[in-house]
C-alpha cells in the first residue's frame, strides 16, 4: 500500500497509540466466531479510537462478489454497500489493491456517483485500506471523515496498519466460524447415529435438558474417563437397559 504522502513515517506514527489500538482490536475480535459480528466490532473500535475519524465501514467480497458490510453508523450503511453502485473508494482500493485516499471530496471526480450520496450525508474525506483475509474473501476498510484534510498521514499509517492488522484477526474468525460450522455437522449427524442417539435421548429424559445439552455431558464424560464417546454411550445404554428389565 503507498501513503499519500511525503512526510518521514518516525514524525507521522505514535508506537504506543498504534499498540494500545491493535490490542484493543485484538481483544474485541478473538474469540468471535461470527464473521459478521466480527466486522460490527472492527468497525465500532475503529471509530472510536482513531482521532479525527467520525465514521468507519467495511465492505467484504467472497469470490468477488458481495458477501457482508458494517458501519459504525448505519446512516451510512450504504456507502459500503456495493448494491449501491460498485464504483468507490473501497472498490478502488481493492482493485488497486492499496490505499486510496480523498482529502476533500467536494473536489472528488473519480466516484461521482458514490461521492454524491457522501457528501449528502456530511462525509467531507475518506480513506481506504484493501484488507485480505483469506483465499475466499477480501475486503477494505473505509475510514470517513466530516472535515477536509482530516485524514492526515499519521491516520492514513493507522489505516494501513490497522487494515494489515484486522486481516489476521478477521481470518481467525473466518477459520473459527468454520470449524464451528463443522462442529456442527457432526453434532447433527452424531443425535442421529444408533447408541450415540439413544444414550443422548436418555440423558434428555434423566435431565429434562435438550439434545445439544446431553451431547456436551455425553462428551464431557468420555474426556473424563478418556475412553470413546461410543464406547460411553454403549455403557450408558446396557445400564438403563438393565435397570429396567430388573
Amino acid at each position: 500500500m503507498n501513503l499519500e504522502t511525503h512526510e518521514p513515517v518516525a514524525e507521522n506514527l505514535g508506537v504506543l497509540e498504534i499498540a494500545a489500538l491493535l490490542r484493543e482490536l485484538t481483544a474485541a475480535l478473538l474469540d468471535i466466531a461470527d464473521f459478521d459480528e466480527a466486522l460490527t466490532r472492527l468497525v465500532t473500535v475503529a471509530q472510536r479510537t482513531v482521532p479525527g475519524v467520525t465514521w468507519c465501514g467495511f465492505t467484504a467480497l467472497r469470490a468477488g462478489e458481495p458477501a457482508g458490510v458494517a458501519a459504525s453508523d448505519p446512516r451510512l450503511a450504504e456507502l459500503d454497500d456495493l448494491g449501491h453502485g460498485a464504483e468507490s473508494p473501497a472498490m478502488s482500493a481493492v482493485h488497486r489493491r492499496e490505499m486510496v485516499l480523498s482529502t476533500d471530496l467536494a473536489a472528488e471526480e473519480r466516484w461521482p456517483d458514490w461521492t454524491a450520496r457522501a457528501c449528502a450525508l456530511g462525509v467531507r474525506s475518506v480513506v481506504a485500506a484493501p484488507v485480505d483475509i483469506d483465499d475466499h474473501v477480501i475486503g477494505a476498510l473505509n475510514l470517513y471523515a466530516d472535515a477536509p484534510d482530516a485524514l492526515t498521514a499519521r491516520r492514513q499509517l493507522t489505516a494501513m496498519l490497522l487494515a494489515e492488522h484486522a486481516g489476521l484477526l478477521l481470518a481467525g474468525v473466518r477459520g473459527r466460524e468454520q470449524r464451528t460450522a463443522l462442529t456442527n455437522e457432526i453434532d447433527e449427524t452424531l443425535l442421529q447415529e444408533g447408541v450415540i442417539g439413544q444414550a443422548i435421548g436418555v440423558i434428555m429424559t434423566q435431565r429434562g435438558c435438550p439434545a445439544p445439552e446431553a451431547l456436551q455431558v455425553l462428551r464431557s464424560a468420555a474426556l473424563a474417563l478418556s475412553i470413546p464417546l461410543r464406547e460411553v454411550a454403549e455403557r450408558l445404554v446396557v445400564t438403563v437397559s438393565r435397570s429396567r428389565g430388573a
